[in-house]
């Protein structure tokens, strides 16, 4: 999708060939519910039904309120638990002790498998090995990358944060930018840093980082203006969040800036953008087939005993870039809010 796409693809085989599998499954219970109907249903996703007994699995996510990725993940969360006869039971918190709490909930509530983000590894690990102890099988997606194996987690899925951080960085330079700044909306969130240190690693220029309130918008827009009113030389801001985007273009015209911005996720209000200009790229993750196949994964543990990435790796879902050049054959996915 990008210049670097060809070298890309082949260090993400493994990632394309899981998606093939999911694929494959879909098209194998579809068959049992008429295939046309199926293709004309109102996300285009969705499938027939798995007959194996029926489950109740827990996602449990680090999610802000208003934060719009996550309805992205669930929804394909829910489509994999639709087809596979499974009850989804979905909770989230950004407090890392208030999503231990969710956990420790599911586990009471004696669930067949549990999926959870790991943003603070460290609050999580003591009742990640209660729910172990409990027998019930734990998968990772979108955030913990380096610490899912550390926690005894069955598989994860998701980017490696630090090598799309690295990406954006690489493609900073190709833009000719100078002096970047990295925005973080939520400290302390693992993945998040290593974005922006990834950037660090690999772009030429001048990079700081700005933490900002992602839980209060208007606090995110006036510190942002802020920072680009105080120093003018800035030339790009780096976003880690779709919302946090569109509201660093607000600031730079608030505070009369011509920095440009590029961010990481996507979302439908976000591809408009990349088609107006208004945001130069975007790094995909894909957070659908994150949802999609962390429920899916333990469906198939379940029926199957399936391990993704052989129980050894992580199935990694990203990084992509999307830009002007690419951006009208997802936005039609993102209108439907599944990219």
């Amino acid at each position: 999708m990008d210049r670097s796409s060809l070298s890309r693809s082949r260090r993400f085989a493994p990632a394309v060939a899981l998606a093939a599998a999911a694929a494959l499954t879909l098209a194998g219970c579809s068959s049992s519910s008429g295939g046309k109907k199926s293709e004309e249903s109102a996300d285009g996703a969705s499938a027939g039904k798995a007959t194996t007994p029926r489950m109740t699995i827990a996602l449990v996510t680090h999610q802000s309120p208003g934060d719009t990725f996550w309805d992205i993940v669930r929804k394909g969360a829910q489509a994999a638990a639709d087809k596979d006869n499974v009850k989804l039971v979905y909770s989230a918190d950004p407090s890392a002790a208030s999503q231990a709490n969710l956990v420790q909930n599911a586990i009471d509530q004696k669930v067949d498998g549990i999926a959870i983000t790991l943003a603070k590894p460290d609050a999580l690990k003591d009742v990640v090995a209660k729910a172990k102890q409990a027998g019930i099988p734990v998968v990772g997606l979108n955030s913990g990358v380096s610490e899912w194996q550390k926690l005894g987690l069955m598989e994860f899925f998701g980017q490696d944060e630090t090598v799309a951080g690295e990406a954006l960085g690489k493609r900073l330079n190709e833009e000719g930018a100078k002096n970047a700044v990295c925005v973080i909306q939520e400290q302390g969130n693992i993945g998040l840093t290593q974005r922006c240190d990834g950037v660090k690693k690999t772009f030429t220029g001048k990079l700081q980082t700005l933490n900002v309130n992602g839980t209060d918008m208007p606090s995110v827009k006036s510190t942002i203006t802020a920072k680009l009113t105080q120093d003018k030389s800035i030339d790009y801001v780096v976003a880690l969040g779709a919302p946090f985007a569109l509201t660093a273009v607000q600031s730079a015209a608030d505070a009369g800036s011509k920095a440009k911005i590029a961010t990481f996720d996507l979302n439908k209000d976000l591809t408009g953008a990349i088609s107006k200009g208004t945001i130069q790229f975007a790094v995909d993750q894909q957070p659908y087939l994150q949802g999609y196949l962390a429920i899916d994964s333990l469906w198939l543990y379940k029926n199957n005993g399936n391990y993704m990435g052989g129980g050894e790796q992580p199935v990694l879902t990203g990084p992509a870039f999307v830009d002007k050049s690419n951006v009208e054959a997802v936005a039609k996915y993102a209108a439907k809010g599944t990219r």
